[in-house]
């Protein structure tokens, strides 16, 4: 039995996995504008574990061209599959069966996660392991995931995960055989969280942006440089006044000429 959802996308109530609409919440990003598309959610009987959204996602594979398959996974018209997800204690694979994609037949993106405990932290972390685009049934390609990850208590916000340098290279080719860095992936916006979701919402963000951004470090050295700058010249206030009162307690001499020596020997 097939039932619709309210923006008119269909789903198959008697199949494990679902994709279910709904609304990002981000507790500690408020500033962030919220994403276009509502978030995949996939749920194991009746139970959210795997949220994902993003603004944007492109994909460009060697001698094809760049394909943006944001609307095609989110839009209005999106008709991905994720029955083919799976969710565990300690792993989860959300699986975007798009289709044929132009001139590639069976286009399908997997993102690898896994659920660790940190003795160091005293917590469970949920970490993007890698990102596989597979197509055309026998092509496959692999990027390894760096530094993607959260509190299992919270999700994963990026502003961009991507393959390029540009982006800080989140995802990293998995060979650098010939034509392995004309291939490149980038989500914007990016979001997700699994394992440990409440109410089918996401948790507070941790965010990767980085503290020593370009605009953040400029100020810095702008502030450092003001500072020195203050520095010396309440040094040069203090060292001129010091000379101030030197010269006010300084005894006045006036050595004698040698007309008022002679005069003085006249006056005799």
């Amino acid at each position: 039995m097939y039932t619709c959802n309210e923006d008119g996308r269909c789903c198959n109530e008697r199949e494990k996995f679902s994709h279910v609409p709904l609304r990002s919440r981000r507790g500690a990003l408020p500033s962030r504008t919220r994403a276009s598309y509502t978030p995949l959610n996939v749920t194991v009987n009746g139970k959210s574990c795997i949220l994902f959204c993003a603004k944007k996602l492109e994909v460009k594979l060697k001698d094809h061209t760049q394909l943006d398959l944001t609307g095609r996974i989110f839009g209005p018209n999106a008709k991905v599959n994720l029955r083919s997800s799976t969710c565990s204690e300690n792993k989860a694979m959300l699986v975007l069966k798009l289709g044929d994609v132009e001139d590639l037949k069976d286009f399908v993106i997997r993102l690898l996660m896994s659920n660790t405990y940190y003795d160091s932290a005293g917590q469970n972390w949920f970490s993007l392991d890698s990102v596989h685009i597979l197509y055309n049934k026998t092509s496959e390609v692999r990027f390894n995931a760096t530094e993607i990850y959260a509190p299992a208590t919270s999700s994963y916000h990026c502003q961009h995960v991507s393959s390029l340098q540009k982006y800080d290279t989140l995802l990293v080719p998995s060979t650098q055989a010939d034509g392995a860095t004309l291939q490149h992936v980038t989500f914007t916006d990016f979001q997700i969280q699994a394992f440990s979701i409440q109410d089918g919402q996401f948790a507070s963000a941790t965010d990767c942006a980085s503290f020593f951004t370009p605009a953040i470090l400029m100020g810095l050295i702008m502030s450092l440089i003001l500072l020195l700058v203050l520095a010396y010249a309440l040094h040069m206030v203090v060292h001129l006044k010091s000379i101030e009162r030197y010269d006010e307690h300084k005894t006045v001499y006036f050595p004698k000429t040698q007309s008022s020596d002679s005069g003085d020997k006249n006056s005799l």
